[in-house]
């Protein structure tokens, strides 16, 4: 792929994907406050700093508990797992390229995400956060451009496998370490929750 330079950068939208069922859980992930507010909210709140436009993607039947101050993508149902909403969001408006959290992610930063987006390399298929311990990307805290969501769509019609990662890996990506691995943590279940708290409550931010 060719190195692009200045106009030819696709613009940057923002994508909090918040429809998953959060079974794990127990609760709504996205409604939980890390941050005094719900994390779904909070996330877009960092993500309107660095993005030309931001959206929530959510399961049809999320829409009734939102205010309108949200731009929302809802998921089409056409694919299993993450990759649900991020193509959703991709075939909504295939022409740019995506920033994409998960809702899970109550240390995650301003400055972190500046550095992924400082750090994007539009000429890859994707620019993605990897933990240094393991150097794996991390498809849900990932720049999507668009080249990399058409070859996924493409990839989702004729492979067995729906784990974005997967396909991130056989794909030519731009890698970007954090500073700290921690801002990468997923809370996905209640004893998670607990210790995010609890470290959260220890820096006095919670």
């Amino acid at each position: 792929m060719k190195k692009m330079k200045g106009n030819d950068v696709p613009n940057l939208y923002g994508l909090v994907l918040a429809g998953g069922k959060s079974t794990r859980m127990g609760s709504d992930k996205g409604l939980i406050k890390y941050h005094s507010i719900p994390q779904q909210e909070y996330l877009y709140k960092l993500l309107e700093h660095l993005c030309d436009k931001v959206f929530l993607g959510i399961r049809d039947e999320q829409r009734l508990s939102l205010n309108n101050g949200f731009n929302v993508i809802v998921d089409q149902n056409e694919y299993r797992g993450p990759f649900n909403g991020i193509l959703s969001a991709h075939k909504t408006y295939p022409k740019v390229a995506w920033l994409v959290l998960a809702c899970d992610l109550p240390l995650i930063d301003l400055q972190a995400l500046k550095n992924l987006t400082v750090k994007r390399n539009p000429s890859k298929l994707a620019t993605s956060y990897a933990t240094r311990e393991t150097n794996l990307p991390e498809p849900l805290i990932t720049i999507w451009e668009p080249e990399g969501l058409k070859l996924a769509t493409s990839h989702m019609q004729t492979s067995e496998s729906t784990c974005p990662r997967k396909f991130l890996i056989n794909s030519d990506v731009e890698l970007v370490n954090p500073q700290h691995d921690e801002v990468l943590y997923n809370a996905n279940s209640i004893s998670d929750y607990e210790f995010i708290k609890s470290k959260l409550e220890t820096t006095n931010e919670f």
